[in-house]
């Protein structure tokens, strides 16, 4: 499975707001942002930026500072809004514990951050990790083998506490209260 890109990420700050690399790499710094999330560097920040533009997702433009040099302002095309609603809004995410981790924590920042509902992408993750789990279950119940049986017990443990993480998050589900 390919490691998470922090991509669409970088589209739904920009489409939150056009900044320049710096300001990017100041949500993904902020403990109360994203450097729970990603691991960023300017560098890596400025790289997929590179990639966006290349892409025709984000267009670059100059903008002229106060004595210091200009600054390249970066804003989200129609081509790029496209591709972050469809990633905000995916069918069926991955129930992987270190996409969950990034990927779904990601797209739930970035909706609020949008103003945007949230209740899809919570219910697509919750399906996404039941199924997973069923899957996993099935694998336990019918093993004989000492370490598959290990391993599925501790990948059961994983995807469960993803799970209840999920629903805990969730504003909508009934006796549930939103972690901040």
């Amino acid at each position: 499975m390919p490691v998470p890109v922090p991509d669409e990420t970088i589209l739904g700050l920009i489409a939150a707001q056009p900044q320049h690399g710096y300001q990017i790499l100041a949500h993904f710094n902020a403990s109360d942002q994203l450097a729970w999330v990603w691991n960023m560097s300017a560098s890596q920040v400025y790289a997929v930026l590179n990639r966006l533009e290349k892409h025709g997702q984000i267009q670059g433009e100059s903008v002229p500072q106060k004595d210091a040099p200009a600054k390249k302002e970066y804003s989200i095309t129609p081509q790029g809004e496209q591709a972050l609603m469809a990633w905000l809004l995916t069918p069926e995410p991955s129930a992987s514990i270190r996409r969950v981790r990034i990927e779904f924590s990601s797209r739930i920042y970035l909706a609020r951050l949008l103003d945007l509902p949230t209740e899809t992408i919570f219910q697509s993750q919750r399906v996404s990790l039941e199924q997973r789990i069923a899957q996993i279950e099935e694998r336990y119940q019918s093993t004989d083998q000492d370490m598959e049986h290990m391993m599925t017990a501790f990948i059961l443990g994983q995807l469960k506490a993803a799970l209840e993480w999920v629903n805990q998050l969730d504003p909508e589900r009934p006796g549930q209260q939103e972690m901040s």
